[in-house]
């Protein structure tokens, strides 16, 4: 596991949520049984759309089916294992630690259950603001009390974290996990990134 060098100055992290602390793979894997279609099959769509740079919501159309009524609960059993530690690190670093991503109503609420040891947990639901729009960074950082160059944005993609949290100010890590991790991370815009992660555990160890 190669070292990684954070930037200086830094006094947040906020963490996106799915796929950067939330393996989504059963959850998706649900909806694909309520439209009745297969994991598979709605995996090939998924990474189709995002190869293309194309919203990702299209794909029940791609499928032709409707779309599900009903988002799944994330549960324990659905954390990367390198999530907790990796924020109880950047905790015992002395830093403000939030985390802020695209999630559905309730998801705040679960993430609070299962354990979450941050200053703010916030939603692109609760805050009616969803990546990438500039106001949804300008909100982390008022959340933070903090200008944005103090802020490190982890997240597993270019076009709804790298890209617009550089665009506010932010420093930016990239996590190669995930469809979208995966495949963003043969672009050439991932060296835009401050920083470039293939787990949450590369960043604890630079926290440490």
């Amino acid at each position: 596991m190669d070292k990684i060098t954070l930037p200086v100055g830094l006094r947040a992290i906020v963490f996106d949520v799915g796929e950067t602390l939330v393996d989504e793979s059963r959850a998706w894997s649900v909806q694909a049984s309520k439209v009745g279609v297969t994991p598979f099959a709605l995996m090939g769509a998924l990474g189709a759309l995002i190869d293309r740079g194309q919203d990702h919501r299209r794909v029940w159309d791609m499928l032709n089916v409707k779309p599900p009524d009903a988002t799944t609960r994330i549960e324990r059993a659905d954390l990367y294992p390198d999530a907790m530690p990796c924020l109880r690190a950047a905790r015992a670093a002395g830093l403000l630690v939030g985390i802020a991503g695209n999630q559905p109503a309730g998801a705040v609420e679960q993430l609070h259950a299962l354990g979450f040891a941050a200053d703010f947990i916030a939603s692109s639901t609760v805050w009616r603001i969803a990546k990438p729009s500039p106001e949804f960074f300008s909100r982390i950082a008022q959340r933070a009390e903090l200008n944005p160059d103090a802020i490190l944005y982890v997240g597993d993609r270019l076009d709804n974290d790298v890209l617009p949290a550089r665009d506010a100010g932010m420093r930016t890590a990239f996590l190669r996990r995930g469809p979208w991790g995966y495949i963003h991370a043969q672009r050439e815009e991932t060296k835009l990134a401050d920083v470039r992660l293939d787990s949450l555990t590369q960043l604890a160890a630079a926290l440490s």
